[in-house]
């Protein structure tokens, strides 16, 4: 529940359309529910704007969906990351309205009421093919979020032409997230080249000496290129909310500067 369905809630019974009791059930899960394995919280997204988010991996099937269903029922949008085929088979058998994303590896519902916040473009490109599971999860997460999403596929840096041929749509996002495994340099490239954020995400992708992407972890932290910063190895989840949240600032300034300008 985030703070427009809140808003909308009171409205209804301020307007009559919707009787004390009901509003008061509606929100009796707040802050949190207790469903014996998980304490759902149910209040993430009044405090933050982003809801509580299901971390699949290591949960069992059933615990997935019961926990997936809990949330669809409380009114939330759904996002579960690192979904098996055995979770989505769960969940789609509770929430039949969910969505599967196989490469992103992730599933979602979106209430027919939704209203995520309005945020500025977020450009997600990746490496190489093999970086596709992690760029796809922050491109699905930050979609979710209501972020408008390009994606920049296989630009990775022994074929920059490849990138090149994008420069002029890149410059019009407001924050580049950029997964690379190997060395890692691509974010560098990426950093020099877009006057943007650039969240720099190290895959698990190559060979021995890549050490499951720390190589790529240390060579993004030790990057040229001052805009660019770096998360945990894989975690595409994590580029595109920060991503998200710095969009959705830039898109609320850029709504706010021009009726200053005009009353000044």
């Amino acid at each position: 529940m985030n703070r427009h369905d809140v808003l909308a809630l009171l409205e209804a019974v301020r307007a009559g359309a919707l009787a004390p009791q009901s509003a008061l059930e509606r929100l009796s899960t707040m802050p949190y529910e207790d469903a014996g394995f998980a304490r759902i919280d149910h209040h993430r997204g009044l405090r933050l704007g982003i809801p509580e988010v299901i971390y699949a991996e290591g949960k069992s099937p059933d615990h997935v969906a019961e926990i997936f269903a809990r949330t669809a029922a409380a009114g939330s949008d759904v996002l579960a990351t690192r979904v098996s085929e055995a979770a989505w088979h769960a969940i789609s058998a509770r929430v039949p309205g969910a969505q599967f994303h196989s490469t992103a590896r992730a599933a979602t519902l979106r209430q027919p009421a939704s209203h995520p916040a309005p945020a500025g473009t977020v450009a997600v490109l990746c490496a190489g093919t093999s970086d596709l599971p992690v760029a796809e999860e922050a491109a699905v997460t930050a979609e979710f979020l209501g972020a408008p999403v390009e994606r920049f596929f296989d630009v990775g840096v022994a074929g920059l032409h490849r990138l090149l041929a994008h420069h002029e749509t890149l410059q019009r996002c407001e924050v580049a997230i950029v997964c690379a495994g190997m060395e890692g340099a691509l974010p560098s490239v990426v950093g020099g080249l877009v006057p943007a954020p650039v969240i720099a995400v190290p895959t698990s992708i190559g060979y021995g000496a890549a050490f499951g992407g720390v190589a790529a972890l240390l060579g993004m932290l030790n990057s040229c290129s001052p805009n660019v910063t770096v998360v945990n190895i894989d975690n595409g989840f994590g580029a595109a909310i920060v991503a998200t949240l710095i969009a959705r600032k830039v898109r609320a300034r850029a709504e706010v500067l021009p009726a200053q300008t005009v009353s000044s």
